[in-house]
């Protein structure tokens, strides 16, 4: 998957990590960029910063509609799309003490948001045989996350759909790569760690904070090799063999560490 030349839809690029692929695939020669985010003026002042090829189109991804509809707009602007970055997500820290709210807000921005991107998206892909999602997850997707029931099954099923939507259609065209990172400098995390909250500081606990712009070059590298797994943290590829060959092993290690953590 090369960028340069592709018309890239990027949502959740208000800020983070969604902004600095917008700004990296500018640097790659995309052909047109449609930045999108709820906060229609943070996708606005994105889209400014990257000229002529790139557009704003406020959008919340939990609905269906309104993802159909940006994927018309990116049409409309600057043709189909080659690229769909479905980006944005949530996080509140919560365990036990999460409610149905929490659940369902963490299950339509985490997982759904990807449901209706691949719906809108895919069939454009198909009949021009061609067609990439990278879907922004986490590393808790892929091992787990102390403190944040909510966000780890929603990350643990976006990485699911992911899978299936590779196995599904890869061999018709479709790419799909899924970005797993850990700690990454953003507004969803930083100020976790600034409040003591126990996912937030985990996630400090087991790796580097990566920035942004250091993210987005790693997903250029890894759609031009078209890998499944972006892992910006390169140590969680053995943190999951580690927990692929001993579970149980592994279950207890996080316990041991979970325990070390501020409650």
């Amino acid at each position: 998957m090369q960028v340069r030349d592709s018309v890239v839809v990027v949502t959740g690029a208000g800020r983070g990590i969604g902004a600095a692929l917008a700004r990296r695939f500018a640097a790659e020669g995309a052909a047109g960029i449609v930045v999108s985010d709820v906060d229609g003026d943070s996708a606005a002042a994105v889209a400014a910063e990257l000229g002529g090829k790139a557009v704003a189109v406020a959008a919340d991804v939990t609905d269906a509609a309104q993802v159909a509809a940006l994927v018309a707009a990116a049409e409309s602007h600057f043709g189909p799309v080659d690229l769909f970055c479905s980006n944005a997500g949530v996080a509140f820290g919560r365990g036990m003490d999460a409610s149905p709210a929490d659940w369902a807000t963490n299950l339509n921005v985490n997982l759904m948001a990807h449901v209706h991107a691949a719906n809108a998206a895919l069939p454009s892909m198909l009949s021009r045989g061609r067609g990439y999602f990278l879907n922004t997850a986490s590393a808790a997707g892929l091992l787990m996350s102390p403190g944040d029931a909510p966000y780890n099954v929603s990350k643990h099923a976006a990485v699911a759909f992911a899978e299936w939507l590779s196995a599904t259609y890869g061999d018709q065209g479709i790419g799909v790569s899924v970005l797993c990172p850990m700690g990454v400098r953003t507004d969803m995390l930083m100020p976790g760690i600034e409040q003591g909250e126990t996912a937030a500081l985990a996630v400090a606990a087991f790796g580097d904070i990566l920035e942004p712009a250091a993210v987005a070059d790693i997903v250029v590298e890894g759609l031009a090799a078209e890998q499944f797994h972006i892992l910006p943290h390169p140590e969680v590829a053995t943190f999951l063999q580690r927990k692929a060959s001993d579970i149980d092993r592994w279950l207890s290690g996080m316990r041991r560490a979970t325990a070390q953590l501020p409650r």
